[in-house]
């Protein structure tokens, strides 16, 4: 049996759960594809939460954090490239201070 992931809307989640409330979750699961762990996954989210326990959630990024991670990422940058600039000219100091001594 080949992995693909599949994605269940609210309402594929509701009919695979009726139908194992009916028919039985081993023949529903066979029929849908899916793992037993899954169906009894949705079924405990359903029991506890309702619907909205069978919603897909996804994760969102508020808009100002991803403003400071871009600033944050471009200051990084800066300060890397000064710091190099500082250690070459570090080093050309003490190589014309060897040179003149």
């Amino acid at each position: 049996m080949s992995k693909i992931k599949r994605k269940f809307d609210l309402d594929e989640k509701l009919q695979v759960l009726r139908e194992g409330e009916s028919h039985g979750v081993e023949v529903t699961c066979r029929k849908y594809q899916i793992a037993r762990s899954l169906f009894y996954n949705w079924k405990n989210k359903f029991d506890r939460q309702g619907t909205d326990g069978l919603a897909p959630r996804y994760y969102k990024v508020d808009p100002a954090i991803k403003v400071l991670e871009k600033e944050n990422e471009r200051l990084r940058k800066i300060i890397s490239k000064q710091a190099l600039e500082l250690q070459v000219k570090e080093e050309l100091l003490k190589k014309t201070k060897l040179h003149y001594q």
